[in-house]
Parts: structure tokens; C-alpha cells; sequence
């Protein structure tokens, strides 16, 4: 569990995060929205911490990052498995190198030990006949799956997720969703990702925190936002005119389940 208390944040002057508090349960797909420019990625940098907060506290299983040494730093890195947006793979590595190269990088197993666990990871996401491939031979969907691959190979406690349906196709998303729901609930993971689609916070939102104009306005899951009376949620999750219908539909099921 990741629990983030009273978080702000300041750039120049400006400040763009207000008093913000979440927690993040451990085994669940941990969803934070808004708009472009909300500060949902600047609360995320702060969470895993690639930017230090003015104030407040983050808690990593009751441990708390700001106080850590750096040698605990250190340590907690190798317990956090990062999905970059666009995937971030190595051009000149196959799909095999990529995801060897945290092992490489971090882990104590041995050579023979790190190539099981790669092969483990790249045949747990779904891939096939590919370890010997270049990026620029597969499909975006593959990227994405080597990127899961990668991401999890040192067997990380929190799986922190940037966009990770960015440039894939609604079905191929919809496949990404649940190959991170699945992962999280297989091995127990703290999973946090932050997205604008709006299909993985019906499918896949556990728990999700609303983040506008650097305020959380609201925290709830897939099946509570239907019936949030928070409008600035309101206005971003419903803007569309399908998403409108959808919502008074469910509306309507709910109160017909609850008279029964």
C-alpha cells in the first residue's frame, strides 16, 4: 500500500498540487484521472520519486520515502517496476535484451538464472516466438506487452503505469487493461496508473482518484463514479454523449436493483 498525505507541490512559484491525499491499496488496479494539465503526472513523479514535494508525506508500507537514506532509497527502487508511456524500449535491443536489462542492471540471480526469469516474464504477458525480435519488427500491442515484461521482471511490490494505452487501438487497450488487472491481482501488486481513457476506468478502476486543477475532487472506483455528485468529475468523465447514455442507464438499474 502507498499512502500519500497532504501532498503540494510548487514550479516557479506556481503551485500545482494542493494538500492532496490517496492511498493506493496493495492488489488492486489504482486509477488516478484528469484532464491534460490537472497535475495527475506531476502527483505520480511525486509518488514514485522523481520530484520531492514541498510538503507533505509519502508512505511505501508504512515506510516513509522523505526519511529513507539513501541506501534505503536504493533498495526501494528495486521493489518498483515503472510502464514509461510510448513503452521506452531499446531500439538496438531484441525483445529478449530489453527485458533482461533490469535484471542486468539490479538483480543478484545469476546469468543462467536472469534469462529464466526473462523467458518467464515474456511468455507471462503473452508472447510467442519473439525474444529474438527487434522493437521496430513488432506491433505497437507487443511493445506495450514487452514494457509490462520489462517492467515486472525484477518482481516489483508497486507497478507504477504512465498512459499506458497511449496510440493503441480500443481493442488492444482493452487486452493491456486486463493483462495489468490480471498481473496485479496475480502476484499482489500496488498497482498506480494514470490515464485519461475512459474504457480502463469502467473496466479495470478499482480505485480512482480524480485529480483537477491540482485537487483531488474525488476518490471511489468503477462502480461508485456513476452516481458521484462531484460536477468537475462529472463534467470530465460524461462529456460525451455516449458516455451520458451510458451513465443514465446504470443510473437507472441502480435504482431499479435497489427497490427489489
Amino acid at each position: 500500500m502507498i499512502e500519500a498525505k497532504n501532498i503540494s507541490k510548487w514550479f516557479d512559484g506556481q503551485r500545482v498540487l494542493y494538500d492532496i491525499s490517496a492511498t493506493f491499496d496493495t492488489g488492486k488496479t489504482n486509477l488516478i484521472i484528469g484532464q491534460s494539465g490537472s497535475g495527475k503526472t506531476v502527483f505520480m513523479k511525486c509518488l514514485i520519486g522523481l520530484l520531492t514535494p514541498e510538503e507533505g508525506t509519502i508512505m511505501y508500507d508504512g515506510r516513509n520515502f522523505r526519511e529513507m537514506s539513501v541506501q534505503q532509497k536504493r533498495a526501494l527502487r528495486s521493489e518498483i517496476g515503472v510502464l514509461f508511456q510510448g513503452s521506452a524500449l531499446f531500439d538496438n535491443e531484441t525483445v529478449l535484451g530489453n527485458v533482461m536489462f533490469p535484471l542486468k542492471m539490479f538483480s543478484p540471480l545469476s546469468h543462467a538464472e536472469q534469462l529464466e526469469r526473462a523467458h518467464f516474464c515474456i511468455q507471462r504477458v503473452g508472447l510467442t516466438n519473439a525474444d529474438e525480435k527487434y522493437p521496430s519488427e513488432i506491433s505497437g500491442g507487443m511493445q506495450k506487452r514487452v514494457a509490462i515484461a520489462r517492467a515486472i521482471a525484477l518482481n516489483p511490490k508497486y507497478l507504477f503505469c504512465d498512459e499506458p494505452n497511449s496510440g493503441l487501438d480500443p481493442r488492444t487497450s482493452i487486452l493491456i487493461d486486463e493483462l495489468l488487472s490480471d498481473i496485479t491481482h496475480e502476484y499482489g501488486i500496488t498497482t498506480i496508473i494514470n490515464t485519461h481513457d475512459m474504457n480502463s476506468v469502467l473496466g479495470i478502476g478499482e480505485k480512482i482518484v480524480f485529480i483537477n486543477k491540482g485537487h483531488c475532487d474525488w476518490i471511489g472506483n468503477d462502480k461508485t463514479i456513476f452516481r458521484s455528485t462531484s460536477q468537475s468529475l462529472n463534467d470530465f468523465v460524461f462529456a460525451s454523449q455516449l458516455f451520458q447514455e451510458v451513465k443514465k442507464f446504470l443510473e437507472r438499474e441502480y435504482e431499479a436493483n435497489k427497490n427489489v
